[in-house]
């Protein structure tokens, strides 16, 4: 073969391999052109601030990432997000669920070993942990037990005005135990308690669903409650908060009760505060404990003049509503103290939609309007999301599935609660931190000196920004859907 012939040969391989690379499977001559998606910029020195990352498609979860960020003073364009601890806020209490009969129950399903485990790794602080630092206890039962059930049960048409009959009983097997478990691993957990139903032979119709309590029986539920929180010390638990009523405005669940504003600020103001005095109770009473599209109820019951000085603050729900509704009752008393109560992810939520939704709402949305804590709603369920009450959830998913003896499941609730929860222990202070365009944040100072920053990037692309603490600043990252924890 000649040397031209060679050249030609070759001419019209390079030309072949060169129309078919542009070429797709389906013969479209189209030549495609991909945008990379834009890069961190590399950052070199010691690192001086860890990032824990959660992706919405689930590929990262809760994972600390490689590599060092440094701080500097080299000139972009990209947002600042600034952290300044100048300016601080509320004390947190703390994050983390309620602990429901139910959730008690399934858990208990693990081996011994295994739910030893697996409550070290909820509880503990160590490096597998992620701290959970409160929870939240139904009074009797909740819609995720069982069954409905108070501590004083009577046979149809009796009474027990001296709560005679009073008994934790029904929460020995699971609720009880566990809790003694989870305060060994956590002693300075906190604890808030609500109940869904009072005993119904207090109630005008003798049914755990809906009713209102009859006001002959407000001093003797009062002294229901006195009674539970002093049961319960005996346990070696501390109550540390309560409310009046779980959702006082939503009397159809099964257990429930009406409870209006005014009710609520008559029974605490005559009849549970003073109880509490007298029996040197430091439990404090929440009001309200329910959904952001009524703030005109707390603002009511801490209205009342009687009532307000034996009300910490208000607890809120956002089934309905929006979040800005706990600013509203803060600048309105600005004394008293806000929580953020119950979220629940739903059998049928996405990964991705929830952790964003409820990252921005539930986590940063409350903390940057002045609530202490942070709760999703059950801990943990069955594969069925059982167990529930005839009428009660049937579609609220824990942050874990128990799958059997041996095997759980981490749901979105889990990374929901944790990217909090592991960074920011009880008794931090919130300190300012800006928005900026899809980046939701809020920053906190915890007691040890750390600054936490906490980013939920709600739109769908990487978003390239600084961020800026005490004149320097960090370049940085963050792709759509994502959750980022910074820690320095």
């Amino acid at each position: 073969m000649t040397l031209l012939q060679n050249s030609i040969k070759l001419a019209l391989l390079l030309s072949f391999s060169m129309a078919t690379s542009n070429c797709s499977s389906s013969s479209d001559t189209t030549e495609v052109v991909v945008t990379p998606a834009p890069t961190t910029p590399p950052t070199t020195g010691t690192n001086q601030m860890d990032f824990w990352l959660t992706k919405g498609n689930q590929t990262i979860l809760l994972q600390k990432q490689p590599g060092n960020l440094t701080f500097g003073n080299s000139t972009n364009t990209y947002a600042n997000i600034e952290v300044d601890e100048s300016k601080t806020f509320q004390t947190i209490d703390g994050f983390g669920y309620t602990l429901t009969g139910g959730s008690a129950q399934v858990i208990n399903q693990l081996s011994a070993q295994k739910r030893q485990e697996l409550l070290k790794e909820l509880f503990g602080n160590d490096a597998n942990g992620i701290a959970i630092s409160y929870l939240r206890l139904s009074i009797g039962a909740s819609d995720l037990n069982a069954t409905p059930f108070t501590y004083d049960d009577l046979p149809n048409g009796q009474t027990d005005v001296t709560l005679s009959k009073f008994s934790l009983t029904p929460d020995q097997a699971d609720v009880i135990p566990m809790l003694k478990e989870i305060i060994a691993i956590n002693p300075t957990i906190k604890i808030m308690a609500t109940p869904w139903s009072p005993p119904v032979w207090m109630k005008d119709n003798n049914s755990f669903v809906g009713g209102s309590l009859k006001p002959e029986f407000y001093n003797v539920y009062a002294k229901y409650f006195v009674k539970y929180i002093q049961a319960m010390k005996a346990e070696g638990i501390t109550i540390d908060a309560i409310t009046p009523q779980n959702e006082p405005l939503h009397p159809g669940n099964n257990p429930s009760m009406l409870m209006l504003a005014q009710q609520q600020a008559d029974f605490i103001k005559n009849h549970l505060g003073p109880e509490f005095k007298a029996a040197n109770l430091n439990t404090k009473i929440v009001a309200y404990d329910h959904n952001c599209n009524k703030p005109e109820y707390p603002i009511a019951v801490l209205g009342d003049t009687g009532a307000n000085p034996f009300v910490d603050g208000s607890a809120f729900h956002l089934y309905e509503g929006d979040i800005s509704a706990l600013e509203t009752v803060h600048n309105a008393f600005p004394t008293k103290n806000i929580y953020f109560t119950e979220q629940y992810t739903s059998s049928t939520g996405s990964f991705s939609g929830d952790l964003k939704w409820h990252v921005k709402n539930v986590i940063i949305g409350s903390m940057r309007n002045w609530s202490k804590t942070a709760l999703e709603w059950n801990l943990a369920n069955n594969a069925s999301f059982d167990p529930n009450t005839p009428g009660g959830c049937t579609t609220c998913k824990g942050a874990l599935t128990i799958n059997s003896s041996d095997s759980f499941t981490r749901n979105v609730g889990y990374y929901i609660i944790a990217h909090a929860s592991k960074f920011v222990p009880t008794g931090s202070v919130r300190i300012s931190s800006n928005n900026s365009g899809n980046l939701n944040t809020v920053a906190f100072k915890t007691p040890a000196g750390k600054k936490v920053l906490l980013i939920e990037n709600d739109g769908e692309t990487t978003t390239l920004f600084n961020i800026k603490y005490n004149g320097t600043w960090i370049t940085t990252s963050l792709e759509g859907n994502s959750v980022g924890t910074y820690i320095w």
